[in-house]
């Protein structure tokens, strides 16, 4: 797997992220399920607008693209936290096709990688509390959980954190975060 920036031919493998209602009813109200490919297309030209390192923080979004073959698997980011933008949150998404091979996993071990080279000092992963696919990806990163909290997004969600001396407890290879 491979971390790369969105691009605006991106689309189609993005609807297949987006657009699964397996993938976005874990979303809301963070991202809202995408209907179509125009759609999608404007949702991937904000990402591409909105700038890498919001407030001086190591945040953006990044394809997860599967090496061998160049297809887009899922989307991975570093982005603050609402309400106040304080915390750093983790987060992976998956196209159904590529849930089971380890990609969300390893790309969180490379987004934190990026976040704690970059400054931070833990990064959050926040997931709702029947998602466990989600939750077992913040454990293979090598997260702990910390509880549940209603503080993000107004839900109530669990919460998993990464410190910066935790990280490689891991056997996972980061791999390179494109800029």
């Amino acid at each position: 797997m491979r971390l790369r920036p969105w691009h605006h031919d991106d689309a189609a493998g993005a609807l297949d992220i987006y657009g699964s209602s397996e993938v976005s009813r874990w979303l809301a109200p963070a991202m809202g399920h995408v209907g179509d490919l125009d759609q999608m297309r404007t949702v991937i030209t904000g990402w591409i607008a909105a700038p890498l390192r919001s407030q001086g923080r190591p945040s953006g979004r990044w394809v997860i693209e599967e090496t061998e073959s160049g297809r887009v698997a899922g989307s991975g980011q570093i982005l603050p936290l609402p309400p106040e933008g304080e915390d750093l949150e983790l987060g992976y998404q998956l196209a159904p096709w590529a849930w089971g091979r380890g990609f969300a996993a390893e790309a969180g071990h490379a987004l934190a990688h990026y976040a704690f080279s970059n400054g931070e000092e833990e990064v959050f992963a926040v997931v709702r509390p029947k998602n466990e696919r989600g939750t077992r990806a913040a454990r293979r990163i090598g997260m702990e959980w910390v509880g549940e909290t209603d503080k993000y997004y107004d839900l109530r969600l669990q919460v998993f954190r990464l410190r910066k001396g935790d990280l490689d407890n891991s056997a996972l290879d980061p791999g390179p975060v494109e800029r």
